[in-house]
Formats: structure tokens, sequence, C-alpha cells
């Protein structure tokens, strides 16, 4: 098992140096876009930042969100996953799914769930600093 835990982490630390490397910039700017798209079009309806709901909301809703930030990103992390792929034949010339799994969602899921509330909050701020009337 430590063999497979030291192998995982030099392999993610490999990613930063090898070949498409610039995925490592260019995957999380796109799951930023998302972000702020998304986080931008939430203030503007008056709904709560994004990540707080996901621990607030009912069953339900909290389905919902997960439907509608899957759907946001869902492009953003298949193209992580398959570069990644890419990545690991031609360095390792073997697919490690788990690998390749956890890199895309470093590089999509978690800076669209970190960055779509932060925006929203920082939006609204704004917006209720430049003295425009709150809802």
């Amino acid at each position: 098992m430590d063999d497979v835990t030291s192998r995982f982490i030099s392999d993610l630390i490999g990613r930063l140096t090898g070949p498409l490397s610039f995925r490592l910039i260019l995957q999380p700017m796109m799951a930023a876009f998302f972000a702020v798209r998304d986080g931008m079009k939430e203030e503007r309806e008056g709904r709560p930042p994004y990540f707080w709901s996901l621990f607030s909301a009912t069953e339900a809703q909290r389905r919902e969100l997960l439907r509608e930030g899957w759907k946001a990103v869902v492009k953003v992390f298949s193209l992580a996953f398959v570069l990644d792929v890419v990545y690991q034949l031609i360095v390792f010339r073997w697919v490690y799914p788990f690998e390749s799994l956890v890199v895309a969602i470093i590089l999509a899921i978690l800076p669209y769930v970190l960055l779509r509330g932060t925006v929203n909050r920082i939006v609204k701020t704004w917006i209720h600093s430049k003295g425009h009337p709150s809802r």
C-alpha cells in the first residue's frame, strides 16, 4: 500500500513539469470562467452562495444544485480527465484511472466550487457598497 501511495504522490508531482503542463493553468481558468459566470447569475437571482447552499439546502434542493453545478463543469472535467489519460499514456505508457479522476477533480471541480460562491459574495458586496438599491 505504501508503494501505491508513494507512486500516486510522485506521479501527481511529476505532472507539474511533464508534457501537457499547460493544462494545469488552462483548465482551472476555464472552471473559474464558469464559476464567475454562474456566481454572478446566482447573485442577480438573489440566491445564496453556491457552496454554502450545498450544506444548508434540503435533499431535493441539494440534488438540483449538484446537477446544476455538474452541468456547468462537466465539459471542463471531461477534458481534464481525457488530457490526464493522454499525459499518462505519453509518460507512463499506462493509465491509472484513479489518478486521472483526482487530477480532474483538482483542476475542474475544486476551482469551480470554491470560486462560484466567492464571486456571489464579492458581487453582492460590491453592488451594496456602490449604493445600488437592495432587492
